[in-house]
């Protein structure tokens, strides 16, 4: 009965919060359409969901919250120290390809917007068999340590998260 009712809780939870921060008025009305919209809209849409992605360490995705956070403010910083103060001709981009130990298609769709969220990387390609993925490095004298960076830091959390 709860399924039929919540088919996707943590969605109807971040629509609740999302509704409520985008209308910037905590009233009983604003409570109150913010609970409605969470729960028509995973109603409406669970049909197109194939299963309810499955997290097998829940609370890891807090620490990774705060890994990406710190990691966007700091390459902010690193990418307006490029933009600034160096000069095309020390300018080394770089495509990387990344090849993925995580299969779950929810893993590496977070770590490809991961990627693409913090300044200086843009994921531009999923290879066709899923095993990898195609990086745009704004600066990457070394490919290789952008590569193990993106494995070591985000993909080992989210292996952990999600397998």
């Amino acid at each position: 009965m709860i399924r039929k009712i919540l088919p996707h809780p943590y969605l109807t939870v971040t629509l609740v919060m999302v509704w409520l921060m985008l209308a910037n008025s905590y009233t009983l009305n604003s409570l109150v359409f913010a609970i409605l919209v969470g729960l028509v809209i995973p109603w409406i849409t669970a049909p197109y969901w194939p299963a309810r992605p499955s997290f097998a360490k829940p609370l890891k995705i807090i620490e990774y919250i705060f890994i990406v956070i710190w990691d966007i403010i700091v390459a902010n910083i690193t990418v307006a120290k490029i933009v600034l103060f160096m000069p095309n001709s020390k300018l080394h981009p770089a495509w990387v390809s990344v090849p993925l130990d995580i299969v779950t298609p929810e893993a590496v769709t977070v770590l490809a917007g991961t990627i693409t969220m913090t300044p200086g990387t843009l994921t531009a390609e999923l290879a066709a068999d899923g095993h990898s993925l195609l990086v745009h490095a704004l600066h990457a004298p070394d490919a290789d340590e952008v590569r193990d960076e993106i494995k070591s830091r985000y993909e080992a959390r989210l292996k952990e998260i999600f397998e």
